[in-house]
């Protein structure tokens, strides 16, 4: 065991046991089934998809983590989500991603509190194959304008809906959808046809197989590869009235939830990238020898060591106090999962960066499988809010927390 693994061995000590259990069993599976194949699935072709890895991993209930237990779930919270995604995604984000991806499509279901929705679709992950869903929320011309609230007034050529009778209509494009390839349904965010969005955003679940979807191409992607990312089509697509989420208009409310849900676990993602990359530059600054010593004891290469792992060990506290806040907190905070993403996305970027050039040639070339990490520590920025939409929701709870407590001018 490293000594990274024994500093956070004792921060097990105060979760349940289901949590600590379902930890282990994801750690193990990550060390011994995904990481040998990491470099293999990043070199793939970028529309190879591992069922053999997503259904091992749903036989641990990787695809219902999140669920309750009367719905064949695990219950172990956004705690012990993200506790899983950090052992996955030291292993490979890309797999990583596509139960992240499952439980973002599943969040709004699990959100909307209706019966009827949830003995429906919450069911199918308890199956003896794995089922997977997608979030679908970007369009063509609209992608931050539908994360920031304050902007979703801008947002233009939105996927519509309209009601026909006791069913809804659905027109329109959705792309970079992580799981649309082969998602079973997915949760899509429309405009009701007629209304400003901020008005008429509303959620419904669709089933995939339904008449007039369309899968479109898959992106070939700079890293996640093993995940798939393609865009969806709708052309007169027709899903019943019971499947919209809450109500027309409240997409909006639904969207910035399973945000403020999903952001711990990201943050957990870009730890387990980061994670890797120091672990590799810690074995190899151990045993590489340069002027007589190991590369350790040169005094630069220490102080990156200390760095890299005072960020990672930074970025894990921050991403489970964040998803402690989730798991016990009505409705979910906005400011600790925005702060845990912001940090754990820049630090991912900076650790694997210097684990590149502690490696030298070695974090260049490909068959050592630190490129990779490299180019996967990019792709968080991106989903679940850049940093510069986080930077607004974060400045925006600073200042909301000073007027609620009746700051002003003279105060500063």
């Amino acid at each position: 065991m490293s000594v990274m693994d024994q500093a956070f061995e004792l921060d097990l000590d105060g979760f349940p046991p289901e949590v600590r259990q379902f930890r282990q069993a994801v750690r193990e599976f990550a060390r011994e089934e995904i990481a040998p194949r990491a470099v293999e699935l990043d070199q793939e072709a970028h529309d190879h998809f591992a069922w053999d890895l997503v259904n091992k991993g749903h036989e641990l209930g990787l695809t219902r983590a999140i669920l309750p237990p009367e719905y064949g779930g695990l219950g172990v919270g956004v705690v012990g989500v993200c506790l899983a995604m950090e052992e996955l995604a030291a292993a490979c984000p890309g797999v990583a991603l596509i139960f992240g991806a499952t439980m973002l499509g599943q969040a709004p279901v699990l959100l909307s509190g209706d019966p009827r929705l949830q003995s429906r679709f919450l069911p199918l992950f308890s199956g003896e194959h794995a089922v997977l869903a997608c979030n679908a929320v970007c369009e063509e011309d609209a992608g931050l304008d539908l994360v920031i609230p304050e902007n979703i007034r801008h947002a233009r050529n939105l996927t519509t809906m309209r009601r026909d009778g006791d069913e809804y209509v659905l027109n329109g494009h959705k792309r970079v959808i992580t799981n649309a390839a082969v998602a079973s349904f997915a949760s899509v965010f429309v405009n009701m046809d007629g209304r400003r969005p901020e008005a008429g955003l509303t959620c419904v679940m669709v089933p995939l197989d339904s008449a007039g979807v369309t899968r479109g191409p898959v992106a070939d992607k700079m890293g996640y590869r093993a995940c798939l990312g393609s865009e969806l089509f709708f052309e007169d697509v027709r899903v019943p009235v019971e499947n919209i989420v809450g109500g027309e208009g409240e997409g909006l409310d639904i969207l910035v939830a399973q945000g403020n849900m999903a952001r711990s676990s990201v943050a957990a993602v870009s730890t387990g990238v980061a994670r890797h990359a120091l672990e590799a530059a810690v074995e190899y600054c151990g045993q590489r020898v340069q002027g007589g010593v190991a590369l350790r004891e040169h005094q630069m290469t220490a102080r990156k060591l200390a760095e890299m792992t005072s960020k990672v060990d930074a970025s894990r506290l921050l991403y489970l106090s964040a998803a402690d806040k989730v798991d016990n907190q009505l409705p979910a905070p906005e400011y600790e999962p925005a702060v845990a993403k912001f940090f754990a996305d820049r630090i991912a970027i900076e650790v694997a960066g210097e684990a590149v050039s502690l490696l030298g040639s070695r974090g260049f070339i490909r068959e050592f499988g630190l490129e990779k990490v490299l180019r996967d520590s990019y792709g968080a920025r991106i989903y679940e809010g850049t940093p510069e939409a986080l930077a607004l929701a974060i400045a925006g709870c600073l200042y909301r927390a000073n007027d609620e407590d009746g700051f002003d001018d003279d105060d500063v």
